[in-house]
């Protein structure tokens, strides 16, 4: 026994079982990491459930990164042993598995800010960051346990290594043999583990196959291990192209496709518009949207949105398509909506496409986008480029204005602190000439959760979530822009919109749900008052929305294409939201949420009675039939345009 197990293929036998066991132990820790996301859910049942699947995508991705090491662990050339060879063998299992560890523990930070595990992709979004070194470094401090852990786990990995004794070969027919029998039954016995089935015939296992071990999609990101997801999207095209259903009965069920624009509204034509992109407000910081929670004294953080509500038009049902700064852009101004992968970070972003600027542009309209952040920050410049904003003030035209303290306004990680940018913002807006879209993206509620020094006594964390201060920072910066705005002689003649780009730390489970990660404010604001009443409960609304209704109360009468609704125009009962959640395609519309995987549908809930989704209906109404085929059709939609390049009407 002693003389297997010191050898060197009981040597690597030996050192796999460590690898799974310290890659189990970094799920905990991921697991421990988003304790509030997961624990309230679990059950033995689906304890065990995703225990299966861990074991099936960590078997995976172990023979992905340690294919290597095994095939030369088992060679059988008797040249190789030797004490030198095998320092090195040991060198090989740790580094990489150590950099497998190290990537799964910085999902674990990761993961509240995306809910999914990072893909490859990963690494063009934050490409052009000058100041992800430093993010990183800041993230190691404030997440030092998980850097023990790391610490820890290596050592396990070092130290429990089992090293063969060369002492216990000899060198003959019994050595080749014994060798080469043993790689060739790795290699099947490989491959089917990297696949994840032993079935002749089925597709190897994907990310969307997490699904299939958990109740709810976000959930997937547990049984699924970060260095999976990065290996099975490598040189993945994010749009496939469906066959649901002939192109004939996709139409008929579903078009982007908008035209016979409504053109009811021409008291708002040659309005103004300014569209804030607000970082991160979620709708569970305004108490006014919110009334319903702490038996109705939860009165939020964000006072001067809250003192908006009453006098425009918002909504009680109204979500993001997406989890990312990244997804929002498109959503917001061109009716976009993220549906895989952010929009940005594919080729289709290098397609024909349209947006609210564009549109207007031709209107005649004077166009401007402001981000506090560096000029190539996020993609941001070349999207409103592309899209036909004909300015674009970053942090190189706000050092470069004498009436700003320049960097000394940098917040040190992402952009100009929200207070003094929004001031240079309405400087930017009061040199354009009437009728104008000005659009801006706020950046201080964002990790990592500082204010500026001189409100760090005054503004505290409140309820728990770090965030929280920096939204009443960012609200009291809105709340002076508005101040200012309202004393300019555009402000009586302009429609703004404030939109969160989309959610991050929640307190209440109905916000941590699959549907209540994407909650969020869409608030139609105009002096007058001409948009209110307030908040309205029949309708459900989304980011991709907001382009199709603005061209409808500014008269635009093109034709146009979103994968959005005119709110102002669309039957309530029809109205209906849409989502990418972890591989699962997310439909709301009535009073029903429909997940689909791409063949079936999974879950069926009442989301508005049922707020924490604990009663999955599938199979069990006869709407669902109704609601998959729509899903069906927007996908199917969605990526052929996408993959023929017919953005445009």
């Amino acid at each position: 026994m002693k003389r297997i197990i010191h050898s060197n293929i009981g040597a690597a036998a030996l050192n796999m079982l460590v690898a799974y066991l310290v890659w189990m132990l970094s799920r905990v820790a991921f697991f421990a990491e988003n304790w509030s996301t997961f624990a309230p859910y679990m059950s033995w049942s689906l304890f065990k459930t995703m225990l299966h699947g861990a074991l099936v995508f960590d078997t995976s991705a172990l023979l992905y990164i340690n294919s290597i090491y095994l095939v030369l662990m088992l060679l059988p050339l008797h040249i190789k042993e030797r004490p030198g060879f095998y320092k090195m063998l040991r060198w090989l299992f740790v580094v990489t598995n150590g950099v497998a560890l190290a990537s799964n523990l910085m999902d674990a930070v990761y993961f509240q800010y995306t809910g999914r595990r990072s893909t490859v992709t990963v690494f063009t979004e934050f490409a052009a960051e000058g100041n992800i070194t430093s993010i990183i470094l800041s993230e190691f401090l404030r997440h030092w346990y998980l850097v023990l852990a790391f610490i820890a786990l290596v050592f396990l990995l070092w130290r429990c290594y089992t090293r063969p004794r060369l002492e216990v070969y000899r060198f003959g027919s019994h050595y080749y043999i014994s060798q080469t029998i043993a790689l060739l039954v790795m290699i099947p016995l490989a491959i089917v583990g990297i696949r994840g089935s032993v079935t002749a015939g089925t597709r190897p296992i994907t990310i969307s196959n997490a699904n299939q071990f958990v109740n709810r999609p976000v959930e997937a990101s547990v049984v699924l291990n970060t260095p999976f997801s990065m290996i099975r999207s490598i040189g993945k095209k994010p749009f496939v192209t469906p066959g649901y259903m002939t192109p004939e009965q996709m139409q008929a069920i579903y078009s982007p496709l908008h035209n016979h624009p409504v053109v009811d509204a021409l008291s708002h034509k040659g309005k103004n518009v300014v569209i804030l992109i607000v970082e991160s407000m979620g709708k569970e910081y305004i108490g006014s949207l919110n009334t319903d929670l702490d038996e109705g004294h939860y009165k939020g953080y964000m006072p001067f949105i809250d003192s908006l509500v009453p006098q425009s038009l918002t909504f009680k049902y109204s979500y993001a398509n997406g989890r990312i700064s990244m997804d929002a852009m498109p959503s917001i101004l061109s009716g976009l909506p993220m549906m895989v992968e952010s929009f940005f970070l594919t080729p289709a972003s290098l397609n024909d496409v349209d947006g609210i600027s564009s549109m207007l542009g031709r209107e005649g309209y004077s166009t401007a986008f402001f981000h506090g952040g560096h000029n190539i920050s996020m993609g941001f410049s070349a999207y409103a480029h592309s899209i036909g904003y004909e300015r674009y003030y970053g942090l190189d035209e706000y050092c470069q204005s004498p009436d700003y303290g320049g960097m000394q306004d940098w917040d040190g990680k992402w952009a100009i602190w929200d207070e003094p940018f929004l001031q240079f913002t309405l400087d930017g807006i009061g040199q354009m000439r009437q009728p104008f879209l000005a659009t801006v993206f706020t950046a201080s509620s964002h990790h990592p959760y500082n204010v500026p020094e001189q409100y760090r006594d005054s503004l505290r964390d409140e309820g728990g979530q770090p965030i929280h201060k920096c939204v009443r920072y960012t609200d009291l910066a809105l709340r002076r822009f508005f101040e200012r705005a309202s004393h300019e002689p555009w402000y009586g003649n302009t429609i703004f919109v404030l939109v969160a780009d989309h959610t991050n730390l929640s307190s209440h489970d109905v916000y941590k749900t699959d549907l209540g990660l994407y909650s969020i404010p869409i608030i139609f604001y105009t002096p007058d008052g001409s948009l209110a009443p307030a908040l309205r409960d029949d309708i459900i609304v989304q980011q991709t929305d907001i382009t199709p209704t603005l061209l409808h109360l500014l008269g635009y009468d093109k034709p146009y294409l979103a994968f959005g609704d005119d709110i102002l125009a669309a039957d309530p009962a029809g109205t209906w939201a849409f989502s990418y959640n972890a591989g699962i395609y997310q439909l709301i519309q009535g009073d029903l949420m429909l997940q689909f995987d791409g063949e079936k549908t999974t879950a069926v809930y009442r989301f508005k009675t049922d707020k924490l989704l604990k009663t999955n209906l599938v199979n069990q109404l006869p709407e669902q039939q109704r609601m998959e085929q729509f899903v069906k059709a927007l996908i199917q939609q969605y990526m052929s345009r996408m993959n023929d390049n017919r953005l445009l009407p």
